[in-house]
């Protein structure tokens, strides 16, 4: 099992820039790559973007590809998603997942946190 938690959201302006933070614990060998997803109220959960874990790609939403960079801290198992230029449209909650799936990108996702918050103000 991975156990997946994610810190990091708030409520900020348009225009600003937020950190996301997702610490990975248990399995973490069995893990390929890792997440991010997000989703508002009555709307299916959205891709923004994955990381293979060896730190040997990336792949991005179009909606966010300008804005927003994945990147991981390999000594604490630790992934973040920095966020610039936020936008209204950015409000969700923002999901960590972790995948086992050596596909790239991966076509299924194993594991889940419980999510943060990310409200942006016009």
């Amino acid at each position: 099992q991975v156990q997946l938690v994610e810190s990091g959201g708030e409520l900020v302006q348009a225009g600003d820039s937020l950190r996301l933070s997702c610490a990975a614990s248990g399995r973490t060998l069995s893990i390929s790559t890792m997440g991010w997803f997000r989703q508002t109220p009555g709307k299916e959960r959205e891709f923004v973007g994955t990381i293979n874990w060896l730190g040997q790609g990336t792949y991005y939403t179009d909606s966010v590809k300008d804005r927003f960079i994945i990147y991981r801290a390999y000594t604490r198992s630790t992934m973040y998603l920095q966020m610039d230029s936020l936008k209204p449209e950015d409000t969700a909650v923002y999901y960590c997942a972790a995948s086992s799936d050596n596909r790239w990108p991966p076509q299924t996702y194993n594991y889940w946190g419980q999510g943060t918050q990310v409200t942006v103000s016009s």
